[in-house]
């Protein structure tokens, strides 16, 4: 797996994300990808100090952008990390989930100011997904988690222009 373009090796620890509170969607559907990519987007959450994190499981990735909206409605929350897997198989359920989660979670992450950040791998096996997957910087998870601090930040910088 190619890591080439990632912004994590640079980013690491350059966001405060003290007082910051994140809630995290995390899909159950390849609990053994989707539990790794948690464990990433929590790690980063705590390297960059934020304290109020609430995780939030859904049972699978269709149902991320309503789990998303629901929270973005609620107003509870400073930034929305949303994990999911979607792998492959033998029929056209993988593009159908694929494209409406994407394009679920695109439409709320548009109509708001809060971050939600897209943390759903599609991949052809699972394979590529638990290599996306490993403990440490290319962890997938780790990466949505650090968008949505930086998004964060950047919202607070442009809130008064």
């Amino acid at each position: 797996m190619s890591s080439e373009g990632t912004h994590v090796r640079e980013s690491r620890g350059e966001v405060d994300g003290s007082g910051v509170r994140a809630a995290v969607v995390v899909a159950r559907f390849n609990a053994q990808v989707t539990d790794r990519l948690l464990g990433g987007a929590l790690a980063c959450l705590e390297e960059h100090g934020v304290e109020s994190v609430d995780v939030y499981p859904v049972p699978g990735a269709w149902e991320l952008p309503q789990a998303a909206a629901r929270l973005v409605a609620c107003g509870a929350h400073d930034c929305i990390v949303t994990l999911g897997c979607v792998i492959r198989g033998e029929t056209p359920h993988f593009d159908y989930v694929c494209s409406e989660a994407t394009r679920g979670l695109g439409a709320i992450a548009r109509a708001t100011t809060m971050p939600v950040v897209f943390g759903v791998l599609t991949t052809d096996d699972l394979d590529q997904a638990l290599a996306r997957a490993v403990d440490g910087p290319d962890n997938k998870g780790y990466e949505a988690a650090l968008s949505a601090l930086q998004m964060y930040a950047f919202m607070q910088r442009t809130e008064s222009l």
